[in-house]
């Protein structure tokens, strides 16, 4: 039974979003739910999107959260299809796109992110893709078959998870695949120079060229097709089809209209949100990929787009809004699978802010773990093609011990026993 004294309101119909749903409801409370989202389909996973169902070994059925039925069942109350327009906090109210309003007791927003766009000619034909949404993979997944049965070529811009994944998945059926990226290797903002190389010989064994220190200038074709694209060094690559894989940008709109402090796109944008999720406001948290959170280990904000985010934060979130104590202490986690290599990274290390790598195991059969150190100490772990170690690299990054770096590059010692 429904007490409807309370209203807690969720904006975004994401992972984080009907996770943290899930969890009032499992948390005991008896108000109204009401989950808001922009998509027509009931929330997903969106994982599978670069990953399984891309490659057409998932179903469409399994990207889904929860079944249909589910939502029903729990008495939450969804709104699909539709977009949050305004958010007034005096009233405290969220106005819809076709003019309801919604009051609210407490208020989660877990808008996500969205992809960034190719600012450049040519971008509005109708081969030029992004991957952000189920439509998104469900269109790519066409198109990828098509070009494989043709043998057509895709060109992908940027080298970061969704660029590889998708060159993977593409060079899967059999489509002929270039990436321009301007950094010198893939992933260099990510994991530094120090393993790019290693993506680079992957993807290259496979079929996928590389164009590095390039950017594209112009996608030129013809009827609204795509015939080639441009690139600041002066080439044109021939392509069916383009993929812009430039990364992704915070749905923060709705809160910078409403006045809630944001972070500065420089430091990684989204909404500023402590370690309990709450924004400037107490009654408004934020959620998955749009917030920014003051991290109490790693003491400094960071904003994570993975989905062992949205899928942590939501609940965390959730039971913040119903006045338990949080502290949202995760460590960020990832995941990848590039045809035969399936990895994990754990913690936040990026460029500039380490001072060694050391790697445990063989790069060249690439199973080995690498492990990015300052002053001794473990920022990060990658495992590739090694299992069930994340939560000893999870360990080593928690202690903010001094690593003995002999021993951690001794695939004979137990990473459990690092810690002594």
């Amino acid at each position: 039974m429904v007490d409807a004294d309370l209203t807690f309101v969720i904006v975004g119909g994401g992972l984080a979003g009907a996770k943290a749903a899930e969890t009032l409801r499992s948390e005991g409370f008896t108000g109204r739910v009401i989950l808001i989202g922009d998509e027509r389909d009931h929330p997903y996973e969106r994982p599978p999107l670069s990953k399984g169902f891309l490659t057409g070994k998932e179903e469409r059925d399994s990207v889904f959260v929860h079944e249909p039925a589910w939502y029903a069942q729990k008495d939450i109350e969804l709104h699909l299809g539709q977009t949050v327009v305004h958010l007034d906090r005096e009233t405290k109210t969220v106005r819809l796109g076709d003019g309801t309003s919604v009051r609210y007791d407490k208020l989660l927003l877990a808008t996500g992110s969205e992809p960034r766009r190719l600012d450049i000619p040519g971008t509005d034909l109708a081969g030029v893709h992004h991957l952000r949404r189920l439509a998104h993979a469900e269109r790519l997944r066409g198109v990828l078959a098509s070009l494989g049965r043709d043998n057509g070529h895709l060109l992908i811009a940027g080298a970061g998870w969704i660029g590889l994944e998708v060159a993977a998945a593409a060079r899967g059926y059999g489509a002929e695949v270039t990436i321009i990226e301007p950094e010198p290797t893939p992933l260099y903002r990510v994991i530094g120079p120090e393993l790019g190389q290693l993506f680079t010989d992957l993807h290259t064994e496979h079929g996928v060229r590389f164009r590095f220190g390039a950017r594209l200038t112009e996608i030129v074709g013809q009827d609204g097709m795509v015939l080639a694209a441009h690139t600041d060094n002066g080439e044109e690559h021939p392509a069916n089809d383009v993929l812009a894989a430039i990364g992704a940008a915070p749905r923060a709109a709705l809160a910078e209209a409403a006045g809630l402090a944001l972070v500065d796109r420089a430091h990684g944008g989204g909404i500023a949100v402590d370690a309990a999720l709450r924004t400037s406001d107490p009654d408004i948290h934020a959620a998955g990929d749009v917030a920014a959170a003051q991290h109490p280990l790693l003491e400094t904000r960071l904003r994570v787009e993975h989905w062992a985010n949205a899928l942590n934060s939501g609940p965390a979130a959730a039971r913040a809004m119903l006045g338990q104590k949080v502290s949202y202490d995760r460590i960020p986690y990832f995941f990848s699978d590039q045809y035969d290599l399936g990895l994990e990274y754990s913690g936040w290390a990026p460029p500039g802010s380490y001072d060694q790598v050391v790697v445990r195991g063989d790069t060249g059969r690439r199973e080995f773990i690498a492990f990015w150190l300052k002053s001794g100490r473990v920022l990060a772990g990658m495992n590739v093609n090694v299992w069930d170690v994340t939560e000893a690299i999870q360990e080593l990054i928690r202690s903010g011990a001094q690593i003995n770096t002999d021993a951690l590059s001794d695939p004979s010692v137990p990473l459990t026993a690092l810690l002594g």
